[in-house]
């Protein structure tokens, strides 16, 4: 195999990464699926877990397994063949990755209605978080059997920026089949150039975008620059490079990416903080007291049940509302953030330790009312 045409560079320094594995890197030739490539995704992941750091597996694959179940079914061109086909292949695609480690694989289901819908998403986000804390790999896949929509778009590379984002990833890395991004198809036109570092994803960069490289996969390198899009966004620099090389994971293992790196629009906190501040708030408004006012102002702090004075308005979990404290002209507001109980249930559990939250409700989603990684400070200093 020819040396790939983009030199090492190094990357910067991560704890928590979304690899995003593709249908082409999976696929058996003859159906079914191959771990000529898995292997060697699998030896970086855990090359990874070795080094303390955590990964979250994005993988196609479920109904290029379907197919070898099912010889001589449906191309999969209609929608119902697909999803019984992504049915089929699932567990699949899934045993295929528990073969490789002897921590515990994890399957989650997500549709992109999972993550535009704020309850669903702080689910989803709460069981991510947890599956890490307990050691094991989650590997997500799109619910094929049941997005429609998303089903027809077969768009993996974008559901892995959105899982990005979910876990607070600080790299996003696509495994394709070619070495990286280049100024035209490399395969058709000859003088193709390897665009090694994108700065932003401008519409020239997006006509150097040709279509699926692979009859077994749906996505192709536009959707991959999106997904780089949609992670730039969001504080995150995504990596893209050739998965079936094992010397360029070995170098990504190093923190060397042989490939396109596309930086991110901003610093990964300061993003989430511009998006919370500037996003539109529910109705409504949480008011707390002198002690929680002090424990915000200094910073890293979460805001609990027992600071909470009173609440006004009808907001739901997952909705962005406004923290305030009581001034002589009226209520000054001081943070604003994505609350993990909704109005209701803070009125019920107000002025209450955090013990108390189960007994209360009779559930419990946390400790937090808002946690301290979903809230942002309205002034730089709030006086006491």
């Amino acid at each position: 195999m020819p040396e790939t045409a983009f030199p090492p560079q190094p990357i910067a320094a991560w704890r928590r990464a979304v690899l995003k594995v593709g249908s082409s890197l999976l696929a058996a030739e003859g159906g079914g699926l191959s771990t000529r490539h898995a292997l060697g995704l699998a030896e970086f992941v855990a090359a990874c877990h070795r080094a303390g750091r955590e990964v979250v597996l994005v993988s196609s694959g479920a109904v290029a397994a379907g197919r070898a179940i099912v010889r001589g079914s449906a191309s999969g061109a209609e929608l119902a063949a697909r999803q019984a086909l992504a049915a089929l292949g699932q567990t699949q695609m899934v045993a295929l990755w528990q073969r490789f480690f002897d921590r515990p694989v994890a399957q989650v289901l997500l549709t992109h209605d999972d993550l535009r819908n704020r309850r669903r998403y702080l689910n989803a986000r709460a069981t991510l978080h947890e599956l890490l804390r307990l050691g094991a790999l989650p590997v997500v896949n799109e619910n094929d059997t049941v997005a429609v929509d998303e089903l027809k778009l077969g768009d993996n590379d974008n559901l892995a920026a959105i899982v990005a984002a979910l876990v607070d990833a600080d790299v996003l890395f696509i495994a394709t089949d070619i070495d990286g991004l280049y100024s035209a198809d490399p395969r058709s036109v000859a003088e193709a150039r390897p665009i090694a570092m994108v700065e932003a994803v401008t519409p020239a960069v997006l006509a150097m975008a040709g279509g699926a490289g692979s009859s077994v996969g749906t996505g192709g390198m536009r959707t991959k620059l999106e997904a780089a899009t949609k992670a730039a966004a969001a504080g995150i620099e995504t990596c893209l490079f050739n998965g079936t090389r094992a010397e360029v994971l070995r170098d990504l293992a190093g923190d060397r990416l042989c490939g396109t790196r596309f930086r991110a629009g901003a610093e990964r906190l300061q993003a989430r903080k511009y998006w919370l501040r500037h996003a539109p708030a529910a109705v409504g408004h949480i008011e707390i007291d002198a002690g929680a006012v002090r424990a915000l102002g200094a910073g890293r702090a979460s805001l609990l049940p027992g600071g909470i004075v009173e609440v006004q308005g009808e907001f739901m979990r997952g909705d962005l509302v406004e923290v305030a404290r009581r001034e002589r002209d009226g209520l000054r507001p001081v943070a604003r953030g994505i609350v993990q109980y909704g109005a209701a249930e803070i009125r019920r559990i107000a002025r209450r330790h955090t013990r108390e939250i189960a007994e209360l409700l009779g559930y419990s989603y946390g400790e937090n009312v808002i946690h301290r990684d979903d809230l942002v400070l309205l002034a730089t200093k709030i006086p006491a």
